[in-house]
């Protein structure tokens, strides 16, 4: 499997609940990750992930400047239909199912599921669409370039941190939700 480990992606749902005009609504956001380097792409947001919905994700998926991607880790969820999994093969992606039931078998998705959610989405309240994705782009930025990576020796995904004697100065992301710390020159 580590000789095929930079062709495998891993691709899940997580569900938000956002406060719009019309009261409270679930929004289905779909995302890969890529398990050597733990980028993460989204894919898209909706309120109604169906088959016209997950067809526009095959295509963003198999795009030419999308991530390189030859085996695509899913669940069995029924949002990855038949028709659905047919689509990515066709383009040359081998979609692997997990078991039912086994969150684990997906961890790496999961593990993003878990930090999106513990540090950024259950500390805040989507107050409509706008403000939820703009939530997840800046954590998504965040998690790329500011947020150290155990599995990848606490280095971070996009950048080098900068080490530097002296003062050190926070950047913050979504009002001080999510905090970095650099060494001021």
């Amino acid at each position: 499997m580590r000789a095929h480990w930079g062709a495998i992606a891993a691709a899940d749902f997580f569900t938000t609940e956002v406060w719009t005009w019309r009261g409270l609504v679930t929004f289905y956001t779909v995302f890969v990750i890529d398990l050597a380097t733990r980028r993460v792409q989204v894919l898209g947001m909706t309120l109604h992930p169906d088959e016209a919905f997950m067809r526009q994700i095959v295509r963003t998926l198999t795009m030419a400047d999308a991530e390189p991607c030859r085996v695509l880790l899913c669940d069995r969820d029924a949002k990855w239909s038949a028709s659905v999994r047919e689509r990515l093969e066709e383009s040359g992606i081998r979609v692997v199912q997990t078991p039912y039931q086994s969150p684990n078998a997906n961890a790496y998705a999961e593990r993003f599921v878990r930090s999106i959610k513990e540090e950024c989405l259950d500390r805040l309240i989507p107050l409509g669409e706008q403000h939820f994705r703009r939530a997840v782009t800046e954590f998504v930025a965040h998690y790329h370039r500011e947020r150290n990576h155990q599995g990848l020796e606490n280095a971070l995904i996009e950048g080098t941190p900068t080490i530097a004697a002296g003062r050190v100065h926070r950047q913050q992301r979504l009002g001080g939700l999510l905090n970095y710390y650099r060494g001021a020159a």
